[in-house]
């Protein structure tokens, strides 16, 4: 019998696809579409999208609420065996905050060129000094994830060019 070896590739894209979805709630509501889902054994136990505009909170960010909403879930605020998957490479704040979780995994899509903090701008998942390191992979349905980005901001110059709100 021949070993299977798309099983987790799927996997991994299913659950992107999931943050994708969030990312999509995110825009619906005028938010920078960015998604995230947090997996605990091959189970979404936390969903969250960006919404630092509608709650007047800047830590209101897609990880952030996932990782809020996963935590909730487990009645523990840290996150072992956990897998966060993002739409866009995270932050410093974000990083910071999966950290201190203790993910086991962090997967993102696009990169981050001005914020990202997995590899793009800085790696502070690769910093010896620090006491946690979770395994980070980037580039999982990275055109699907930045085209969800591009589009929403040419949606925003072309309503603002128009002069509308």
């Amino acid at each position: 019998m021949k070993p299977r070896t798309a099983g987790p590739k799927l996997s991994n894209e299913l659950y992107m696809r999931a943050a994708l979805d969030e990312a999509r709630r995110a825009w619906a509501e005028g938010e920078v579409p960015v998604g995230a889902v947090v997996v605990k054994d091959g189970q979404i136990i936390g969903r969250g999208y960006n919404q630092p505009i509608g709650r007047h909170d800047p830590t209101a960010h897609a990880e952030i609420v996932a990782m809020r909403a996963a935590a909730e879930a487990l009645g523990n605020y840290r996150l072992p065996g956990c897998e966060l998957y993002v739409t866009l490479e995270p932050c410093l704040m974000c990083s910071g905050a999966m950290m201190h979780a203790r993910l086991s995994k962090v997967i993102f899509g696009a990169t981050d060129p001005k914020t990202g903090a997995c590899g793009s701008v800085v790696n502070v998942f690769d910093s010896e000094q620090l006491n946690h390191h979770a395994e980070v992979t980037g580039g999982l349905l990275a055109d699907d994830c930045g085209q969800v980005l591009k589009d929403f901001f040419a949606e925003r110059r072309a309503l603002r060019k128009n002069n509308v709100p």
